[in-house]
Formats: C-alpha cells, structure tokens, sequence
C-alpha cells in the first residue's frame, strides 16, 4: 500500500515503492501519489476493495527508469481477483491467462515464432527495460475501468512525459487500444508502434499482424540500443 502521511504530516517518502531514480523524477506529483493512497483506503473501508494488491500497484515502477527503451501502456489492471500484478497485460503466476493476453502471444509467435508459453507473468519482459504501465494503476474487482477519472491519469502522464524527456536515452512506445493511444501526445519525439487493443473484441481489426516485437526491436537497434529478448519459458 501507498505510504500515509508521517505523524507530523509531512509526507513520507516514495523510495519504499519505486526505483530510487524514480522516486526523484516522481516527486512533483508525490500529493498526488498520497492522495491516490487515501481513495485506495476509502475503497477498502467502503468494502469495494481494489486490485492489485497494495505492495503491487506501482510495481511497473520498481525497476530503474535509467533502464527503460520499450514503454507499453495498457488501460487499467485486470479487475478478476488474483490476476493483477501491477504491470499491464501480465498476470499472477498460476493463475488462468486472459484472452488478451492469449492474443498478445499468438502475435508474439506470428512475429517472431515463439510459442505461447504456459505462464502470463511477463516480468522477463520488466527485468529487460520493458515498462508495462497501466494508464490507471488501480480497479475495483469485477469492474473494469472503475478507477478512470480518480487521479491516476496525472500520475502516468507526468511519468511518461519523464520518459521521454530523457536525454540520450533510447526509448520506443507501443501503444495498444484507445486509452495507450491517447498517450502519444506525450511523447512527440518518441518513435511509436500502435494499434487497436489485443481484446478479443478488436485484435482481428489491427492487433494481429501488427509485428510489435519486431519492429520495437528494429527501432530500438536504429537507435543504438540492444534489442529485447522476447522470449518467455
């Protein structure tokens, strides 16, 4: 969970949730970080609850911001109990994979031929310089998109438009759906693959034959930076 205030009022610090590179860039929106705490709070002792859990929600965050050349932005978690993990499109280990997530891997084998494998945890894909943000870093359970509009929006513009304000730090955007799509705007100088979302219920409209992987990888290697190995056991 988001830290409360100290005692004296004061805020506490971020250093207990992110990288410490980030914390330092996040600090102008750090009320806003412990303004979400309070909501998120609010909505356990109203009994909706929220996902993921507390320890999780800036989980996309954990690792160095120095590290990131691929941003994949996703809408919000997934809003059934135990998949949401606090990094977009990737699920709990063990539990059932989403159709979405089925899709994204059936494009993963048409584009560069890996199978599917038998897990939904991309954290091989984090632990790369893969940052999979959520538009909205929280849900309520069984209600996709409950937390848009609550004050997450802020904190994601302000992290993405860091990103790409770095200097002479590689850094290629993929887009998937209307909500990550609205998030170019942010980035103006950043090289951007984007398409409809891999939901069952668009991923035949633009997603499958889109090439992500591929061309992230080509784009990353025409700016200098090694590519991404894609590949999950």
């Amino acid at each position: 969970m988001i830290k409360p205030r100290n005692k004296d009022g004061t805020m506490s610090g971020l250093e207990n949730i992110m990288a410490p590179d980030w914390a330092k860039v996040m600090q102008p929106v750090e009320s806003q970080i412990h303004a979400m705490g309070d909501f998120l709070r609010a909505q356990n002792a109203t009994g909706r609850g929220y996902l993921p859990p507390g320890k999780q929600i800036f989980n996309a965050f954990t690792r160095p911001m120095s590290a990131v050349k691929v941003l994949i932005v996703g809408q919000d978690p997934y809003p059934t109990p135990g998949h949401a993990m606090g990094l977009a499109f990737s699920v709990t280990p063990g539990t059932e994979i989403p159709r979405s997530l089925q899709n994204i891997f059936k494009e993963l084998e048409s584009d560069l031929g890996f199978k599917p494998p038998n897990s939904g945890d991309l954290t091989p894909w984090a632990n790369q310089g893969v940052m999979l943000l959520n538009r909205c870093l929280s849900v309520q359970p069984g209600a996709a998109g409950s937390h848009r509009g609550k004050g997450w929006e802020v904190i994601t513009e302000f992290a993405i438009r860091a990103l790409a304000s770095r200097k002479d730090k590689a850094l290629v955007a993929i887009l998937w759906g209307n909500d990550a799509r609205s998030t170019k705007q942010f980035m103006p100088q950043i090289p951007v693959i984007e398409s409809v979302h891999p939901s069952p219920l668009s991923a035949a409209r633009g997603f499958f034959g889109s090439r992500p992987f591929s061309r992230a990888n080509q784009l990353l290697q025409s700016l200098g930076a090694t590519p991404v190995d894609w590949h999950l056991a």
